[in-house]
């Protein structure tokens, strides 16, 4: 299992979750979302809507119809009814149910960063867990840098 500790600097997460979401959805898998804060959920809601004037991402809210047929579902828990394999934890929250999915995208900024270090600590103690950390360099590229 791959977790991707993606640091949030320059990008914020309204630029950084539809790239990440469109690669999964465009390579044929399904995305989970989470987010505990509700208002969190609904401004990623609209924003997969709106992010760009060209497309927009598929997707839906857990708990309302057709989550069972929702190449993204944004939930509260890391629960994918969805049937997804891909999370994307976006609240700078660990949490180690991500840990039953093919790849988890743990999405922080300065303000979690601490909770972001304990975990990728944590996980360097556990078998079969493949840690990778991107960070953005000063022209906005991701840089893996661990």
């Amino acid at each position: 299992m791959q977790v991707d500790f993606y640091h949030l600097t320059m990008a914020p997460l309204d630029r950084v979750l539809p790239s990440i979401a469109e690669k999964v959805l465009a390579s044929g898998g399904r995305l989970l979302i989470v987010a505990g804060d509700p208002s969190l959920r609904n401004r990623i809601d609209q924003l997969l809507w709106s992010y760009s004037t060209a497309s927009f991402l598929p997707h839906g809210q857990a708990g309302e119809a057709w989550d069972a047929d929702q190449p993204a579902l944004i939930a509260d828990t890391v629960a994918a009814a969805n049937g997804a394999r891909n999370v994307a934890l976006i609240d700078g929250l660990w949490r180690d149910e991500a840990l039953d999915f093919e790849r988890a995208f743990h999405l922080f900024d300065e303000e979690s960063i601490g909770a972001a270090r304990a975990a990728w600590r944590a996980l360097g103690d556990r078998g079969g867990v493949e840690r990778r950390y991107w960070r953005q360099d000063e022209n906005g590229r991701w840089a893996q840098v661990a």
